[in-house]
């Protein structure tokens, strides 16, 4: 059973993994900074990061190599964002991102 993930950002960014998949990823504000939830193409919620602050997330991204949907035009003649109800479901490689298997840079806890 999958535990639903209450996100109210709809900024998505996506990053193009393989041939007809992505990973998403939507910022949430917190008191003491952002958190980044990365979401499949079919809405499950498989990792997170937390930062000091959104810009610290958003710079984290882009050097991690997603860009935000809604600053690429040509990205939504061809890919469409997971939309919700998200759910908590693992990724079959793990936590690939949190981990630091595939992501550059993670913030010091």
């Amino acid at each position: 059973m999958s535990d639903t993930v209450e996100l109210e950002s709809r900024d998505y960014w996506f990053k193009v993994v393989d041939m007809l998949q992505q990973n998403w990823a939507l910022i949430e504000a917190l008191e003491s900074g952002a958190i980044v939830h990365f979401v499949s193409d079919t809405s499950g919620v498989f990792d997170q990061i937390a930062f000091d602050s959104i810009p610290a997330a958003t710079d984290s991204l882009l050097q991690n190599g997603f860009r935000r949907f809604a600053e690429d035009p040509r990205a939504s003649s061809f890919l469409k964002p997971p939309s919700p109800p998200f759910s908590r479901r693992p990724h079959p490689n793990g936590s690939i991102y949190s981990s630091g298997s595939f992501w550059k840079g993670l913030p010091t806890q």
